[in-house]
């Protein structure tokens, strides 16, 4: 599929991503970001495999999360992700988590990735990833 704009991915919380607080530990979500992010590709035709194999490396540079309400054992925990930006060498990511069916936000998100080639080196993102991945207004104040 290409326009997708925003994507929605759902995660059950697990006992042993909690602390002893019985709240998620807070580097749990990068996980869940990533998990997001990559079915995020894939809703919008790509998966990660994919682009490895036409020798594109999506790699974070950046990662910023704001912390607001706990997720607890056994929530079902809604991550939307979108674009936020896409140029030929960079693609930056929002994220909003919530509780399913709710839109009192938990925790928002945001990550930054480069293009590179094999050897590691700076490179296009391809085109049709990038006609793909069209940026939108964030749906929520990160």
């Amino acid at each position: 599929m290409t326009g997708l704009t925003i994507s929605e991915t759902m995660v059950r919380v697990n006992y042993s991503e909690t602390d002893q607080m019985g709240v998620v530990y807070h580097g749990r979500y990068p996980v869940w970001l990533d998990i997001a992010r990559t079915e995020h590709l894939r809703q919008a035709g790509f998966s990660y495999r994919e682009l490895e194999e036409q020798g594109v490396r999506l790699v974070v540079t950046d990662l910023s999360i704001r912390y607001l309400r706990p997720a607890r054992y056994d929530e079902v925990i809604r991550i939307r992700c979108w674009v936020r930006e896409v140029v030929s060498r960079r693609v930056i990511f929002g994220y909003a988590l919530t509780h399913e069916g709710e839109e009192t936000l938990l925790t928002t998100a945001q990550t930054s990735l480069i293009s590179l080639n094999t050897r590691h080196e700076l490179s296009r993102i391809p085109p049709a990833v990038v006609r793909a991945l069209v940026a939108v207004p964030d749906p929520v104040r990160l």
